[in-house]
């Protein structure tokens, strides 16, 4: 259990913060702004949890602690030291994708094919699922830039790459399973 005695250290001041394995770095590293955006996409679930049914929200709320879990991963680098931790690193698994893949064919199962790209849009819901969608998609170009130089964990970047499919098809439900989706029509102000 995490215990917060004091909220500030003062040991950020100079532009530096410890990851999970004590390593110092600046604030401004691929690493820390990997899980620094995996932060705000859990941010921006928050603000859609607000509008979203008993079921939505639940799932969020799993979806919130999952990129909990992300973030811890994502601060801990040395993935082939992990064997060797005192305590072993929290990392996301592939469990945790698979069960997003079976809510997104549930979410699928109800939804018409697309005819149309949608704008982002429709029900407040479906608005705030689109913002989580497109800050998911930066959490995970940032993670594959930080995995093309350092050691990150390959089913945290499928966990985002699939969460932002998620959130796109529970945006679609928000919109009366897509009959509200708001629809773009190339050209139309021309």
């Amino acid at each position: 259990m995490v215990v917060l005695n004091k909220i500030y250290t003062r040991t950020g001041d100079a532009g530096e913060t410890a990851l999970g394995n004590g390593t110092r770095v600046a604030k401004h590293s691929q690493r820390v702004n990997a899980y620094g955006t995996v932060d705000e996409t859990n941010a921006t679930v928050g603000l859609a949890r607000l509008h979203a049914s008993d079921e939505m929200d639940a799932q969020l709320a799993m979806i919130q602690n999952d990129l909990f879990d992300l973030g811890a991963d994502l601060c801990r680098p040395d993935m082939e030291k992990d064997a060797d931790a005192e305590y072993p690193p929290l990392r996301v698994t592939d469990a945790q994708v698979t069960r997003l893949e079976n809510e997104i064919d549930a979410m699928n199962d109800v939804l018409s094919p697309l005819r149309s790209f949608i704008l982002p849009g429709g029900s407040a819901l479906a608005a705030q699922l689109h913002l989580c969608r497109t800050v998911s998609r930066r959490a995970e170009r940032l993670s594959v830039e930080l995995a093309s130089g350092e050691s990150v964990n390959p089913a945290g970047i499928k966990y985002l790459n699939r969460l932002s499919d998620w959130f796109f098809n529970a945006s679609r439900i928000a919109n009366n399973d897509g009959k509200d989706d708001v629809l773009w029509v190339p050209g139309a102000n021309r």
